[in-house]
C-alpha cells in the first residue's frame, strides 16, 4: 500500500522568506500545496487606534512606518484625506516636490522587492545591486527631511520644507580615503535637484544591468513563468490594485485614472502585463522605474524654472517661521496652539487615495470637530493580495511559494498596521 504523505508544514515566521512575521499553515500532498492559510497580525501596532488619541498631525509619523519600504506615499494618502477635510489645496511647488518624492519612493519600493524577490529565489546579485541605487535615493530623503526612512515630510497644506541647496559631503574617515571621497562626492556638488537630475541620467542604464541579470535568465524564467496565474476577471474580484492588477492585464493606475496632484499634467504610460504569471508582474514592476525616472525628470525640470512657496500662509494649520513666532505676539500664540492642541478640523469624513508603489493605498477619516480624528481606516494594498495567496499558491510546489510571496510585494506593516 502507498504511504500517505500528507503534511501539515508551518512556513514562518522564521523563514527568510516570510518577512519575519508571515505564519503560513501549508497544508501539503508530498510536496504540493492543497491549502495556504495566512496568519497575520504578528506586527499589528495598533496604528489606527493609536491615531484616535493624538493630534492630527502627530500621526503623520505613524504612517511613515506602516509600509516602511514605502514612506513618504503612505504619508500622502493621509495628508490628502486632512486636506479634503480642511479644503487646503497645497501651492503648485509643493504639489511638484510631493510627485517627484512619491515616484523616489516607487523606484525605492521596487529596488527592495527587485533585490529581496530575486534574493529568495535564489539569485544573489540583484540584490547587492538594487541596494547600490537605494543608498543614492535614501540620501535625497535625508536632504530634505533629516531621516533616511521616515521622513515625516509631507504636511497638510504642502511640504515641511523646501529643497536644499547644497547636498551633504562624505568625509575622509577610516572607510573612505581621499580618493574614495572624491569620487563619493563628484555628483554632490550642486543642489539637490542637480543631485537627483544625475540619479535620472544614470538609473536607466542601471535597469538595464538588472535585466541583463534577470529578464533573459533561464532558471529567472522556469521559477516564474506560470506561477501564480491569476485571470484579469479574478483579480478584480480579489480586490487587487497596483502592479498586481496591472500583471493581469488591467490598466488600473490611480495616477490615471483618478489624478491627484500634478499627476494629470505628467507624460508617462502604465505597463500591463498579459498572463498574469509572478514573471509579468516582475515586468511591470521593472518598466515602472523606468516610468517613474521618466516623471522625476518632469518635476526637476519644472521646479528649476519655478520657485516659490511650498506651504499655505494659513497659520491656523501650519506653524509660522521661528524668526517671526520670536517677533511677533500674534504668531505666537498661533505657534503655541498648534504645538500644544493641533488644529481642528470641521465634522465630516472623506477618503483618499494614492496609487502606492504596491497598490491603492486608501485613508478614510472621520472627524467629529475635535483636534484628533474620530476614526481613521486604512486600506493597505498588501492586505487584499494577501488574501488571494491560498488561491495562487494552491496546486504549486512548495517552492513556488517563495516566488508568490515575493510576487506580492508583501510588507506586513501595513498588513497588520
Amino acid at each position: 500500500m502507498a504511504e500517505i504523505r500528507n503534511y501539515t508544514l508551518n512556513f514562518g515566521p522564521q523563514h527568510p522568506s516570510a518577512h519575519g512575521v508571515l505564519r503560513l499553515v501549508l497544508e501539503m500532498d508530498g510536496e504540493t500545496i492543497e491549502r495556504a492559510d495566512p496568519h497575520i497580525g504578528l506586527l499589528h501596532r495598533g496604528t489606527e487606534k493609536l491615531a484616535e488619541s493624538k493630534p492630527y498631525n502627530q500621526s503623520i509619523g505613524y504612517m511613515d512606518r506602516l509600509d516602511y519600504v514605502s514612506m513618504m506615499c503612505n504619508e500622502h494618502g493621509y495628508v490628502l484625506a486632512l486636506e479634503k477635510l480642511l479644503e487646503v489645496t497645497p501651492p503648485l511647488r509643493a504639489q511638484y516636490i510631493r510627485v517627484m518624492f512619491d515616484e523616489i519612493t516607487r523606484i525605492l519600493n521596487h529596488l527592495l522587492w527587485l533585490g529581496a524577490h530575486a534574493l529568495d529565489i535564489g539569485a544573489m546579485t540583484v540584490f547587492l545591486y538594487a541596494f547600490r541605487e537605494r543608498e543614492d535615493l535614501l540620501d535625497c530623503y535625508e536632504a530634505v527631511s533629516g531621516a533616511r526612512m521616515h521622513a515625516t515630510y509631507y504636511r497638510p497644506g504642502g511640504v515641511y520644507r523646501d529643497l536644499p541647496d547644497r547636498m551633504p559631503h562624505y568625509e575622509t574617515s577610516k572607510w573612505h580615503n581621499a580618493a574614495d571621497v572624491k569620487r563619493l562626492n563628484r555628483n554632490r556638488q550642486g543642489s539637490l535637484l542637480d543631485f537627483i537630475e544625475d540619479f535620472t541620467q544614470r538609473f536607466p542604464k542601471y535597469v538595464d544591468e538588472y535585466e541583463t541579470l534577470l529578464t533573459d535568465n533561464r532558471i529567472w524564467k522556469q521559477r516564474t513563468v506560470g506561477i501564480g496565474v491569476v485571470s484579469p476577471e479574478r483579480a478584480l474580484q480579489l480586490g487587487f490594485t497596483g502592479p498586481m492588477i496591472r500583471g493581469s492585464g488591467f490598466a488600473w493606475d490611480l495616477r490615471k485614472k483618478q489624478p491627484y496632484e500634478v499627476y494629470a499634467e505628467m507624460d508617462f504610460d502604465i505597463p500591463v502585463g498579459v498572463n498574469g504569471d509572478c514573471y509579468d508582474r516582475y515586468l511591470v514592476r521593472v518598466e515602472e522605474m523606468r516610468q517613474s525616472n521618466r516623471i522625476i525628470k518632469q518635476c526637476v525640470d519644472w521646479l528649476r524654472k519655478n520657485p516659490g512657496p511650498v506651504m499655505v500662509d494659513d497659520h491656523k494649520i501650519v506653524p509660522p517661521d521661528r524668526a517671526t513666532m520670536k517677533r511677533d505676539m500674534e504668531s505666537l500664540i498661533h505657534h503655541f496652539k498648534l504645538f500644544t492642541e493641533g488644529y481642528t478640523i470641521p465634522a465630516g469624513e472623506a477618503y483618499a487615495a494614492v496609487e502606492h508603489p504596491k497598490g491603492e493605498f486608501g485613508v478614510y477619516l472621520i472627524s467629529d470637530g475635535a483636534n484628533k480624528p474620530y476614526r481613521l481606516k486604512i486600506r493597505a494594498p498588501g492586505f487584499a493580495h494577501m488574501a488571494a495567496l491560498d488561491e495562487m499558491a494552491r496546486g504549486h510546489m512548495l517552492a513556488d511559494v517563495v516566488a508568490i510571496i515575493g510576487t506580492q510585494d508583501i510588507v506586513f506593516g501595513e498588513v497588520d498596521r
